[in-house]
């Protein structure tokens, strides 16, 4: 199974015992009233007991676009029984955004089998899904301004060699870039390095024209 960026999260989150926020729920399938421990009601932006938790309530704090895939995770829970996970994202009574991950399993009436309650945690991992996208973040930056770096450094290859202007160098490194069918920093690279050499108008033509 291919793990997602907030499943990698969670897992690095737990394997470096992050002071995560967990709260316990139990919820009856019959009436649809949930119960909270204190730091789920937190969770959601209320203080113990100021609200009376249900299923419509837990529903319209997840986020819109997060909605039908955890009214479907319920439903599903409800059918199966088995244990569950899921992640969303929530807006809580002071509107603020979370993401929060839960779990359970169902339970099951003693004499008929049948699914009667869910019980569980929530995780509260948004700090680390925060910190995991910054770190991602600064990985994309940083190899966007490497790439940058490279390319300008070509153009000023190409400018030397053969008199052209910024542009014109440009528009020929994308050219041969997709003539070629290269990484347009990959073919920079290759011709900062001919430039390294000294006199590489020869050697940078050749690979222009490749």
């Amino acid at each position: 199974m291919t793990m997602s960026v907030e499943d990698h999260a969670l897992e690095q989150a737990l394997a470096r015992g992050a002071a995560l926020h967990v709260g316990q729920y139990r919820v009856d399938l019959n009436t649809e009233l949930w119960w909270w421990s204190p730091q789920t009601y937190r969770m959601h932006g209320f203080e113990p007991g100021e609200v009376v938790p249900t299923t419509d309530l837990v529903l319209a704090h997840k986020h819109p676009e997060d909605r039908d895939r955890a009214r479907q995770t319920l439903e599903l829970a409800r059918e199966a029984g088995g244990p569950f996970s899921s992640m969303d994202r929530i807006m809580d009574a002071r509107g603020n955004e979370r993401c929060l991950v839960v779990v359970g399993q169902g339970r099951r009436d003693r004499e008929t089998g049948a699914v009667i309650g869910l019980v569980g945690y929530f995780v509260d991992v948004t700090r680390t899904v925060a910190d995991h996208a910054q770190q991602r973040a600064r990985r994309d930056i940083s190899a966007a301004a490497d790439s940058r770096g490279a390319i300008e450094q070509a153009k000023g290859v190409i400018i030397a060699a053969f008199g052209v202007s910024p542009d014109e160098a440009f528009e020929l490194l994308k050219r041969t870039s997709n003539n070629r069918n290269v990484r347009l920093r990959d073919l920079a690279c290759l011709i900062v390095e001919e430039g390294v050499l000294g006199d590489c108008a020869e050697r940078v033509d050749a690979l222009l024209r490749g």
